[in-house]
């Protein structure tokens, strides 16, 4: 398992979390060979499925002997039990579409990085009091986009915001994002898209990976 501190670092440096779902644990992999393939080091298996514990386990296991350097987190977690199982089957970090105490310290005792779901300054402050480093703003683009987070962190400097929901690939957007201040998005359909992954064409996914974090690193320098 990869360290929570080596989590947070990467999410910091590479500014992106790729994030999907699908329930065949061999299609799983290649898209997670697509999105290693295109810079990331970090991605995010949702958990938003019957099969997404068999799925995930599959994926775990081929990433820790393919692709070592990938982290790989499980999200969509509401409560500890679930946390729990899918530690059980190698997730290096959790994340919640909201906040949860008990999730919350589930993690802190295992030592694992747990990036809730906030969606208002009194949610990131909770979430915070509980050893949230990163908080996830969700549902990006419906509880007030980049100028959200320029108002929390006008009061609240020290807070790390990840918006996840209203984020695209177009250089335009992310420097929105991050010219207001966020250490990272979360991008799901916009970059794993389902015709692709229907097709078979795990290059565009790559390819889109790529393009991201160029945008990123272009935006960030500027």
């Amino acid at each position: 398992m990869t360290s929570r501190l080596s989590i947070y670092t990467r999410i910091h440096k590479e500014g992106l979390v790729p994030l999907f779902y699908h329930g065949d644990g061999a299609t799983a992999f290649q898209i997670a060979q697509a999105i290693y393939a295109g810079g990331s080091r970090v991605l995010e298996f949702t958990n938003r499925g019957a099969d997404a514990l068999e799925s995930f386990s599959f994926l775990v296991k081929q990433v820790r002997a393919q692709l070592p350097e990938m982290a790989v987190g499980i999200g969509s977690i509401e409560d500890a039990p679930t946390a729990a199982l899918f530690l059980a089957h190698g997730a290096d970090f959790v994340v919640g579409p909201n906040f949860s105490a008990d999730v919350a310290k589930l993690c802190n005792r295992r030592k694992v990085a747990y990036i809730p779901g906030c969606g208002s300054v009194t949610e990131i402050a909770i979430a915070e009091e509980h050893g949230a480093e990163i908080v996830k703003m969700f549902p990006g683009n419906s509880v007030g986009g980049p100028d959200f987070v320029k108002s929390v962190l006008g009061p609240r400097p020290w807070t790390s915001i990840m918006p996840t929901g209203g984020v695209t690939s177009d250089e335009s957007n992310l420097k929105a994002w991050f010219d207001a201040g966020v250490v990272a998005v979360g991008m799901g359909s916009n970059l794993v898209k389902g015709e692709w992954v229907a097709a078979g064409d795990f290059a565009r996914i790559t390819a889109a990976t790529t393009a991201a974090h160029a945008a990123i690193h272009a935006v960030r320098k500027a």
